[in-house]
C-alpha cells in the first residue's frame, strides 16, 4: 500500500519560510512523477511544482518560481518543498502527489497522479 504523509505546515508571518516534507512508503521515486499541489479556501486546487525522474527536470508555477524549491531524497524516500518569502496568498492546504511509471510530470492537472497525501495547512499572516 502506498502512503504519502506530509508534515511541516504551520503559521508563519509574511516574508518567512517553511519546509514541507512528504514521506513516501510503498513507493519509490525511480521512474516516477512527484508533485506538490495546494488549495486555498474557495479556490480550485493549484499545481505548484513537480519533478520528473524521466528527464530529471523540475517545474514550477509562476506564482512560486524563485521562492519555492522542490527536492527529493531517494535514500529517505522523502520529498521536500522549501518555501521562502512567503506571502498571505500562499495560505492553503498543501498536498504531495505521486505516480509511478511516469514519463513526465505536470502541474496542470491532478489527473496524472495516483497517490495523494492528506494535506498540511500553511497559513501566512500579513
Amino acid at each position: 500500500e502506498v502512503q504519502l504523509v506530509e508534515s511541516g505546515g504551520g503559521l508563519v508571518q509574511a516574508g518567512g519560510s517553511l519546509r514541507l516534507s512528504c514521506a513516501a512508503s510503498g513507493f519509490t521515486f525511480d521512474d516516477s512523477a512527484i508533485a506538490w499541489f495546494r488549495q486555498a479556501p474557495g479556490k480550485e486546487r493549484e499545481g505548484i511544482s513537480c519533478i520528473s525522474s524521466y528527464n530529471g527536470r523540475t517545474y514550477y508555477a509562476d506564482s512560486v518560481k524563485g521562492r519555492f524549491t522542490f527536492s527529493s531524497d531517494k535514500a529517505k524516500n522523502t520529498m521536500y518543498l522549501q518555501m521562502n518569502s512567503l506571502k498571505p496568498e500562499d495560505t492553503a492546504v498543501y498536498s504531495c502527489a505521486a505516480r509511478s511509471a511516469a514519463y513526465g510530470c505536470t502541474i496542470a492537472t491532478t489527473l496524472l497522479y495516483d497517490y495523494w497525501g492528506q494535506g498540511t495547512q500553511v497559513t501566512v499572516s500579513s
